[in-house]
């Protein structure tokens, strides 16, 4: 027996990760050099959400998939061109900053006020899918926030694999220390989980589907509405770029001991 699930992904974009990253102090806060010339690609967490999301809806006929981004939606668009080519998706649009500089909390306020305004999502059938963790932000933080502000409280994060069971419930595979798994299972939707990098693999480039997607996620990027991200009271003192350390010393005739001893010390500095 199938189940009929309405899956919302948030996920936005980052730069390529290719790209040399050097931050700056801008007149609203810290930026990236140059970050809107920087090629952007989907936040590669939020991928693995997306392609998990298509696959449990193809193999659960009657499902609906909603990508829901917080992005500058010019940057969008040159990214949805791609990603569309992916898997079949609703794109619900944001339009907003994507810098990993942005308040988490406000992010999550501003997903979840989007996500509400979705008209055909049902709340009792939905799926709350995200990156674990994001190749901007990386705070673990916002896809939480978001399922607490919508409610959901049944909620799993560092997920690998999901699978439906005949009565509808959800078996869950969470990532725990030590490279084991914990076992969940929740009886079905609503519910929230935070992908790790799941199983499956990027999926090829389908123009077709490219086209169906893009015939109806053009006019979301059109009418995407500003996203009002200014009630943060986080500021920054500074932002640099981590230096490399590296401290070299030969000795030829030091004990085992004598060196054992030394690291002890250092670490203890």
């Amino acid at each position: 027996m199938s189940s009929e699930f309405h899956i919302v992904v948030c996920g936005s974009i980052v730069p390529d990760p290719l790209q040399t990253l050097a931050p700056v102090d801008g007149p609203t806060g810290p930026t990236l050099q140059n970050e809107m010339m920087l090629p952007a690609v989907l936040d590669p967490w939020a991928g693995h959400a997306l392609y998990e999301a298509a696959n449990l809806a193809q193999a659960n006929p009657g499902s609906q998939v909603w990508l829901v981004s917080l992005g500058p939606k010019a940057k969008l668009q040159q990214v949805m061109m791609a990603v569309s080519q992916k898997a079949p998706f609703q794109l619900v649009v944001a339009d907003g900053s994507s810098s990993g500089f942005t308040d988490s909390f406000e992010t999550a306020k501003t997903l979840a006020d989007t996500i509400e305004g979705i008209a055909d999502l049902d709340k009792s059938k939905m799926l709350l899918f995200g990156g674990w963790q994001s190749a901007s932000r990386g705070s673990g933080a916002v896809m939480q926030m978001v399922g607490e502000m919508l409610g959901v409280t049944e909620q799993f994060q560092g997920v690998d694999k999901i699978t439906v069971g005949d009565d509808g419930s959800i078996a869950v595979m969470e990532r725990v220390e030590g490279g084991a798994y914990q076992k969940s299972v929740v009886d079905g939707a609503p519910a929230a989980f935070g992908w790790a990098t799941g199983e499956l693999p990027e999926p090829p480039n389908n123009p077709q589907i490219g086209m169906q997607n893009m015939q109806k996620n053009m006019p979301a990027l059109m009418q995407a509405k500003p996203a009002d991200l200014s009630g943060t009271s986080l500021t920054f003192e500074g932002v640099e770029v981590p230096q490399q350390r590296r401290e070299t010393r030969v000795e030829k005739d030091a004990s085992v001991d004598d060196m054992a001893k030394e690291i002890v010390e250092w670490l203890k500095g």
